[in-house]
Order: structure tokens, then C-alpha cells, then sequence
């Protein structure tokens, strides 16, 4: 968002105007965690997430015994793939060696942090785009930014202008398939070429791609034709770079480092599978193949949400806009406060559930922006209140973020991502 509003939020780039920190965004301003409003809340467990890291670290581990170390990045996107940036990254920063992120505000968010409580310097690299500015202040607090195509030009341009003292850490992204961001093989040695001339201000220290397809097959045929263009296309960035240090490779997300050990490489970046879901169906069948003993990964978060109210209705009585349910017996509903506008996706109108007491809640009638009504009947006959579990585990009973995603008619990334980042995060 801020690349597209920048002409009208920040002044035009001048390399003689003092760097100043760039302004983060305010919190909206919502009621208190205790309003009814804010009934809805995301409870993150701690304990889930450091078992996915070690999951993860003892795969590294045996790589390391044969002799091939590897480093541990966890990706924060997507305000922690909607678990929530601020809230996880107490608990991430210590366990991992590396933390990737898209917006140059999170990355200069994690250095503040940092500061604030004492903590050692991770390794933070900017895979999203940048500009001039920002990388004027991304190379002052050693962040890594992507470089991925000519346009960065005007990166290394500003900081040859500003005299910058440190040169900014840059990471060149490789096209191999995706036909996204990156240089292709073939544009390397033409539309790199500016690199260079770019290293009194550009420090390259790595190199990265992304696969297409490695979520969505149990065969990595693709895959492993984008691994080979990778290699090939490291060799030539060498050659096009004078001599230097060892580039860190890094291509691997979740998936391909569960079912793809060769694409670990020196780095890898674990983003869904850090809070505890399986990229896909097909990944877990491969994992079992690949691994033999099948990993178990714990999902981090849980959503909640207190009834607003409780009360019976009469037979015949209509729940929600468009009059699309109707009572045919009496029965006792819960108003929850919470409906799109938090995340709650519209298609669940009378199509999902939720889980009270360990029971299964069908959602009636429409989706709203600020309420969902269930039934609640079976579940709870009597109290005035009732705790609704939306995601995750009541008693014997579980609700996914896959069960959500199928009635959503999505995938599990998108709902987790959708949450409202307004929501309250619990650490439990």
C-alpha cells in the first residue's frame, strides 16, 4: 500500500534530505480487548510453535550430520500468515537464524524491536519490493533487500547519490519458472549487467527463486527442472559478479523442504508450515513417502468468540438478512459479534459450523459484516453466554483451517490472512 499512495504520503526522494525513520502505520483505534466488540480473539500457543521449529530443525540437523549445514528462516508475511506480526515475533526470533518479510515497515519493525529488548541481531531479509528510500534505510540498520529486476537500478542510483556508509545487502532473485519477479537466464548477463557497477553501494550476498508447483503434485518433475535452472542461473550470476563471498542460496518454502531434500540448499523458508499446517494434501502424502516417519505439525492458532447474547425463538421464526433460514422447531440461538468484517468469510452462511461445548453449532442464515447467529440448542440448553470456537479445538471436537478453507471454497492461506489484523492475539 504504501508504494501506491507514495507520491501523496512522502515527499519526492532527495538524496540530500537526512534519512528519517519511515512512519508505521497507526492502530486503528478499537474498543478495549474486554468491549463486546472485541469478543472475537486469536489464541496463538507458544508451545505449538516451538515444536514445528524443532520439526524442522531436526531435518536440518541430519543434514548437517552428513555434512551439509543449513540455515532456519521463518517467513512473517501476511502479518504472520494472519497469526499475527507483533504478537509472534517475541516467540519467533529467538528460535530461528534468519526472518524474511515483505514490507520494508516490518523488517525496520523488527530492528526497533531488537533494540527495545535487547535481543541479538537476526539476519531480516526484505522479499517484497522497495524504494529508494527505503533502501537508503535498509541498508543503514543491515537489512537484506531482493534485487529482481532493471528497475532496481534506481536503488543503487539513490544510494550512490546519498554517500550512504554502508552498502546495502541485496539478494538477487532468479526467475526459474514462476514467471514472476526475477531474472530469467537469458536476461542475467544484459539486464544484471548494472550490478556491476553497483557494488560500491550493493553488497550481493545471495541468491533466491521461488517453485511453481511443488504444493499441488506428489511428483516434482517441474520442480526439479526449476532446481537445475537455479544452479545454472548461480553460476552465471558468479560470473557476472567479480570474486566474493559464497552466495546463500535459498529456494526452498514448506513444502519442497519437507518433500524435496535436495532444494534445501543454504537457507530455507519456512512460512505455513511454521504455525503448524501442511501446505497441501498432496504434500503430506509425499512427506510420508520422502521421510518414512511422517512429521507431526501442530496448528498454532485458535479462534474464538463469546456469544453477545442467548435466547430462544419460536417455531417459524426467520434468522438473518434475506429470511434464508427458518425455525422448525424451537430453538435457542447465540448471536457471536463477529461476521466478515473480522475475516469470517460470507460464504459460510448456512453452510458452516462452529463448536460449543465440544458440539458442532450450525452457523444460520446469512454471514453479517459484525454477527453470525448458531444454534446452540444441543449444546447448551441454559447459561445466558456461551464460548464459540471458530478454529481450532473444542473438547474431543476440532475445527481446521482446511475444514474452514473447504466451505470457503479457498484455500487454507487466504482464510488464515483474512483474519482481521485488528483482532486480539493471546499468547496461551
Amino acid at each position: 500500500m504504501i508504494g501506491n499512495v507514495r507520491g501523496l504520503l512522502m515527499p519526492r526522494y532527495d538524496p540530500l534530505r537526512p534519512m528519517r525513520p519511515l512512519p508505521r502505520p497507526p492502530s486503528p483505534a478499537y474498543p478495549s480487548p474486554a468491549h463486546p466488540a472485541r469478543a472475537s480473539y486469536l489464541e496463538l500457543d507458544a508451545g505449538a510453535l516451538r515444536h514445528n521449529v524443532e520439526v524442522f530443525r531436526a531435518l536440518l540437523g541430519r543434514d548437517a550430520e552428513a555434512g551439509v549445514p543449513r540455515r532456519f528462516g521463518a517467513v512473517l508475511k501476511g502479518n504472520a500468515y494472519g497469526h499475527g506480526f507483533e504478537a509472534l515475533l517475541p516467540h519467533v526470533h529467538e528460535l530461528v537464524d534468519v526472518l524474511y518479510v515483505i514490507s520494508p515497515l516490518d523488517a525496520l519493525a523488527i530492528r526497533a524491536f531488537e533494540r527495545r529488548e535487547t535481543r541479538a541481531r537476526r539476519q531480516v531479509v526484505v522479499l517484497g519490493a522497495i524504494s529508494p528510500e527505503e533502501a537508503l534505510e535498509l541498508a543503514e540498520e543491515e537489512i537484506d533487500a531482493v534485487i529482481s529486476d532493471p528497475s532496481c537500478i534506481d536503488i543503487t542510483r539513490a544510494l550512490q547519490k546519498a554517500g550512504t556508509r554502508r552498502r546495502l545487502r541485496v539478494h538477487v532473485h532468479l526467475d526459474t519458472g514462476l514467471s514472476r519477479e526475477g531474472f530469467t537466464l537469458d536476461q542475467l548477463p544484459t539486464e544484471a549487467a548494472f550490478l556491476t557497477g553497483s557494488l560500491d553501494v550493493l553488497e550481493v550476498v545471495g541468491a533466491l527463486s521461488h517453485f511453481a508447483n511443488t504444493e499441488d503434485v506428489t511428483e516434482q518433475a517441474f520442480a526439479r527442472r526449476q532446481l537445475a535452472t537455479f544452479d545454472a542461473g548461480v553460476e552465471r550470476l558468479r560470473q557476472l559478479l567479480p570474486a566474493q563471498a559464497p552466495l546463500e542460496r535459498h529456494f526452498a518454502a514448506s513444502a519442497p523442504t519437507l518433500v524435496l531434500p535436495e532444494a534445501r540448499l543454504d537457507c530455507v523458508r519456512i512460512g505455513i508450515s511454521l504455525y503448524g499446517l501442511w501446505p497441501s494434501a498432496e504434500t503430506r502424502l509425499s512427506a510420508r513417502v520422502v521421510l518414512g516417519d511422517l512429521p507431526e505439525l501442530r496448528p498454532v492458532l485458535s479462534w474464538r468468540c463469546e456469544s453477545q447474547l442467548v435466547k430462544w425463538i419460536e417455531p417459524g421464526s426467520y434468522v438473518g438478512y434475506g429470511c434464508t433460514w427458518r425455525a422448525e422447531e424451537r430453538t435457542r440461538i447465540a448471536v457471536l459479534p463477529l461476521g466478515y468484517f473480522d475475516g469470517y468469510p460470507r460464504l459460510f452462511s448456512d453452510r458452516a459450523h462452529v463448536l460449543v461445548n465440544g458440539r458442532r453449532c450450525p452457523v444460520l442464515g446469512r454471514v453479517m459484516m459484525n454477527h453470525i447467529v448458531i444454534d446452540v440448542t444441543r449444546a447448551e440448553p441454559a447459561a445466558p453466554r456461551v464460548l464459540a470456537t471458530l478454529l481450532g479445538e473444542d473438547g474431543n471436537a476440532r475445527l481446521s483451517a482446511e475444514n474452514l478453507a473447504a466451505w470457503a471454497e479457498t484455500i487454507h492461506y487466504e482464510l488464515l490472512t483474512r483474519i482481521g489484523p485488528h483482532l486480539e492475539r493471546r499468547i496461551v
